[in-house]
């Protein structure tokens, strides 16, 4: 109010000349205009002017707070005071009667609950909670730090990656800190608040019949390797003693095991431990899964790894963050708050040792080298809906990609998982000069010269400006070599990997050395187990252009920076589709290629094998993606998607059939729309 307070007038507002403004009247509206043509004529200071500019901008600024702010009331009353049926009202008007969900249509077909089920999450869905902290996380006991809100992630960012950070040098916990997973149905149900990951299925299977006693979720600390869950945890134990109880409270009827996504590997790993002598193994015996485990159906399995991985690992990218980074890259790469962001994201991640499980396995032999690889001839098909198939279509011919139009596009080499510029990534591989890295000398002036490198710890500090050339001076990376580049980036990192995961292919698997649990997540050099009756399956979706490939450039210069970075500007344009903001895109569900999510099943197990060798049934299961027609269907029914796909009404009843009592042959067998089994032809590997 002091701001509108009347002030006397100064001497230069009474110097200032005033000259009125005649308004014209009627003769006979002259007398009572008059006044008010005297009054129009004061002079106004320009003070009260400009707070009267000043109130009218802050009002308007109030009036439009509330304005927002009762209508987000007003919305939320209206949402929360409408019926439950309502959306799928609105959808159903929109797009017709919607069908009924797998558990509803099965149970009015007969089907009741029969088999107990397992299901195992994979890495990030599941919950993690704090039992033990410093200062910093004072009130948090037995709070998620993983999961739910990500609250404490807004209010205290550098306090939570200190305690979801592992320690550098044993790949466990750090003193003083103790992060465990949620137990329960309720550790991986939904990820966030309304973002479900495994819910759906749970509440199909309840339809059913089933309930918490013939359903569990073997969840685990998805951060540390596998073998490590056992010793810090017992979580291997704790999975064998609660199957060896389901299956002896249900009448000796064996389980159901359902994993997602790296939970494939996991549960891999389990059934050799769980058979395996101690100290490393279980004790079962070299039956226990003949005797425990039906089926095994793996969703969205990446049993050969994914080239996600190694950009995760090299640069702490993905498709999106290296969009991001594009558009806003002060946002991500500079020094915000004390907190930067990428780099911090590189110190946790690179600690988790369960990442580099799906680092690719197989080498050039299943991911193609310079000139090959298995998908070459694949045709960007930009989402449109794929029809089921066989694998027995013939081979495309010819240097380029001919497509059904008849027009010849570039070749796309996705055998160079990184390459360091497009042009690298598209020449024949005789014009590429190579420099070899692995000799070069690194330095460490730039952790000399700035402290604060050690305090975000990457190992990238210690790699200088001189080993940072030489990696950018090779220019091209295949799944064989990029293996050396990360040992020559992450020394530290890929020593503790080494002593837990191995990424190659077995010459004799009845070699001793077979025997230790590095090897166990690795179809490649590993037998199934000695279980003839049981099944496995390889459920995933396709159609969802999926990461395969990356074109890298050299990054900012500015010490304890990340040196390299995908380079968005790489665009295939319309002669080559597949090349999209530097990555170069494969048929699979967004996170996991087809080769890596369908080979095993395929090809490598089928049949008898030398990887297979009882000749256990195998059955690939395909889904093609459809996203979702209108926001009111959510995320859909028949997503494809890495995570979306845990959804889809088709692969949710395939499950449950299965949990029923059918066979990999009773529910209709292979299941594809890819040409999984042609690539898979390609692949030269003793079987």
């Amino acid at each position: 109010m002091s701001l509108l307070r009347r002030r006397k007038p100064s001497d230069s507002d009474k110097k200032r000349p005033t000259v009125p403004v005649p308004v014209p009247v009627q003769d006979s509206e002259a007398d009572s205009t008059k006044g008010a043509n005297k009054a129009s004529s004061v002079p106004v200071p320009n003070s009260v002017r400009r707070a009267k500019a000043r109130c009218s901008c802050f009002d308007s600024c109030c009036w439009w707070i509330g304005f927002v702010c009762s209508t987000w009331w007003f919305l939320l009353f209206l949402y929360n005071a409408m019926p439950a049926s309502f959306p799928q009202y609105v959808t159903e008007a929109i797009t017709g009667p919607l069908p009924d969900p797998p558990g509803v249509k099965l149970l009015k077909e007969g089907l009741r609950a029969k088999h107990p089920v397992v299901f195992v999450p994979g890495i990030v869905t599941g919950g993690l909670e704090l039992w033990e902290g410093h200062q910093c996380a004072e009130g948090l006991f037995r709070k998620r730090l993983w999961g739910g809100t990500f609250g404490e992630v807004y209010k205290r960012p550098l306090c939570w990656v200190e305690h979801m950070s592992l320690d550098n040098e044993t790949g466990l916990d750090p003193p003083g800190v103790r992060v465990r997973p949620v137990s329960g149905l309720v550790a991986a149900d939904y990820f966030i608040p309304g973002y479900f990951v495994w819910a759906v299925l749970i509440a199909n299977l309840a339809r059913i019949g089933y309930e918490e006693k013939t359903m569990y979720m073997a969840a685990y600390d998805w951060r540390i390797s596998f073998q490590n869950t056992e010793v810090r945890d017992q979580s291997l134990s704790r999975i064998k003693s609660n199957i060896e109880l389901m299956v002896a409270t249900n009448g000796g009827k064996k389980v159901v095991v359902i994993p997602h996504s790296m939970g494939v590997l996991y549960f891999l790993h389990f059934m050799k431990w769980v058979e395996a002598p101690s100290p490393m193994g279980g004790c079962g015996g070299p039956d226990w899964c003949a005797k425990h485990i039906k089926a095994v159906m793996n969703i969205g399995g990446p049993f050969l790894g994914v080239p996600k991985a190694v950009t995760g690992l090299f640069s702490a990218e993905a498709k999106d963050v290296a969009v991001a980074r594009a558009i806003a890259p002060d946002v991500l790469d500079f020094d915000i708050l004390g907190l930067q962001t990428l780099r911090h994201v590189m110190r946790m991640t690179r600690t988790w040792d369960a990442t580099m499980s799906m680092i690719p396995k197989g080498g050039d032999t299943i991911w193609g080298g310079l000139e090959w690889a298995p998908e070459d001839g694949y045709e960007c098909s930009n989402g449109q809906k794929k029809q089921q198939k066989n694998g027995n279509s013939d081979s495309h011919k010819g240097k380029g990609n001919k497509t059904n139009t008849g027009v010849n596009r570039p070749r796309v080499h996705y055998g160079r998982i990184v390459s360091f510029g497009k042009d690298v990534a598209e020449v024949p591989s005789s014009v590429i000069e190579r420099l070899d890295f692995q000799d070069a000398k690194k330095g460490n002036a730039m952790a000399d010269s700035n402290a604060s490198c050690q305090d975000v710890w990457t190992e990238y500090h210690e790699l200088g400006s001189i080993g940072r050339k030489a990696v950018a001076d090779y220019k091209v990376y295949t799944a064989g070599s990029v293996l050396d580049l990360l040992q020559f980036i992450a020394p530290k990192m890929m020593r503790r990997g080494s002593a837990h995961f191995s990424y190659g292919i077995a010459d004799d698997l009845d070699d001793p050395k077979y025997g230790h649990y590095k090897y166990w997540s690795n179809p490649l050099e590993t037998k199934l187990p000695n279980a003839p009756e049981m099944e496995i399956f390889s459920l995933y979706g396709v159609g969802v252009p999926t990461e395969r490939a990356y074109v890298y450039k050299r990054a900012s210069s500015a010490e304890c920076s990340i040196p390299f970075q995908i380079d968005t500007s790489a665009e295939g344009g319309p002669d080559n589709p597949c090349l999209k903001g530097g990555v170069y895109l494969s048929d699979g569900d967004e996170t996991v290629p087809v080769l890596s999510a369908g080979f095993m099943c395929a090809r490598g197990w089928r049949g008898k094998t030398r990887f297979n060798p009882t000749g256990m049934k195998t059955f690939v299961r395909e889904y093609s993606h459809s996203p979702p027609s209108n926001l009111l269907e959510g995320r859909g029914s028949q997503s494809g998607a890495h995570v979306d796909i845990m959804g889809n009404f088709a692969l949710i009843e395939d499950i449950i059939r299965v949990a029923a009592g059918a066979t990999g042959e009773e529910i209709g067998g292979d299941q594809v729309f890819s040409e999984v089994f042609k690539w898979s032809e390609k692949i030269k590997l003793k079987l």
